[in-house]
């Protein structure tokens, strides 16, 4: 598969999953069915009152991660933060709570206001540093740089290590897929053996589909290893209720880097109102992986 169509639908994925599980974000499975039976189509509405295709946190913290690797991919920390900032000051509908409040304790040091946030909420190992990380394995060949990113980018609003742990592995699953070529069961089988994670999917995971980082990841595996299509995999975790925006916004963007943007129905793909910016940014990816890839093949022949 070609990578503009990995890198493409993994953003796209993400934006999908997020439209569509806005819909039902905090609703119960029972009252998802009695509501929508079971909901396929993306219609807007829900608890931040969406416009059909409108994207949430999810989808524009992903955008912020992925413009600030764009602005300086050799160190993005400070150019993510600024992204952030930015998204902040447009009064969004929807942020975390753990984010919110490293919001009010910023003050030059993410990692400071993130460490504060999780002693004044007694924890931070929610989903949403998990939710935006996929563009550092979009962006980045090496692993060791996958990794690095993956943790730098969490720890700016989840200081709990879970939350960190959970988009390396997360992450490597989507570079075994990129630069391995690996289908993504085999990767995930791959990146989860001897951890938490190993073999949840096994079996419909005994916790609710909540924001904690653990349950999320659970629920997002489940999800994508017993799917057989994009539209499975999204239409699955919408109408699972709870925290669906964001558990549809991760399996997604998995099922995006799987399929590729071409095997994404276009009824979904199209209803996106902030299209224009994915192509943008997938664009902008690819070329990003071209240089730097030039840049490292002529050091090493120097």
């Amino acid at each position: 598969m070609e990578l503009e169509s990995r890198i493409k639908g993994g953003l796209y994925g993400v934006a999908i999953g997020d439209a569509l599980g806005g819909t039902t974000e905090f609703m119960s499975r029972e009252a998802v069915r009695s509501r929508y039976n079971y909901l396929t189509d993306i219609i807007g509405g829900g608890v931040w009152e969406l416009e059909a295709g409108e994207v949430t946190d999810d989808t524009m913290m992903t955008l912020c991660v992925a413009e600030g690797i764009l602005d300086q991919p050799s160190a993005p920390i400070d150019a993510i933060g600024r992204q952030f900032l930015q998204w902040h000051q447009s009064d969004p509908k929807d942020i975390g709570n753990i984010i919110r409040q490293v919001f009010r304790n910023y003050k030059g040091d993410w990692y400071a206001a993130a460490e504060l946030a999780h002693k004044h909420l007694g924890q931070s190992a929610g989903n949403g540093s998990l939710m935006r990380c996929l563009p550092v394995a979009l962006s980045y060949t090496k692993l060791s740089e996958v990794n690095n990113i993956s943790r730098l980018q969490s720890k700016m609003t989840h200081y709990d290590e879970r939350s960190s742990e959970a988009c390396e592995m997360y992450n490597r699953i989507v570079f075994r897929m990129i630069n391995e070529q690996a289908a993504l069961q085999d990767a995930v089988r791959l990146e989860v053996q001897a951890t938490a994670y190993e073999e949840t999917w096994t079996t419909e995971p005994d916790c609710e589909p909540s924001g904690f980082v653990v349950d999320t990841f659970r629920w997002v595996l489940y999800i994508v290893m017993t799917s057989q299509s994009f539209s499975e995999v999204v239409q699955k975790a919408a109408n699972f209720g709870g925290d669906s925006d964001t558990i549809a916004a991760i399996a997604g963007g998995l099922a995006g880097v799987h399929y590729g943007y071409d095997q994404i129905p276009k009824s979904y793909a199209e209803r996106i109102l902030i299209k224009d910016r994915l192509e943008m940014v997938s664009r902008k990816i690819v070329e990003l992986r071209h240089d730097r890839g030039m840049e490292e093949s002529f050091n090493n022949e120097g």
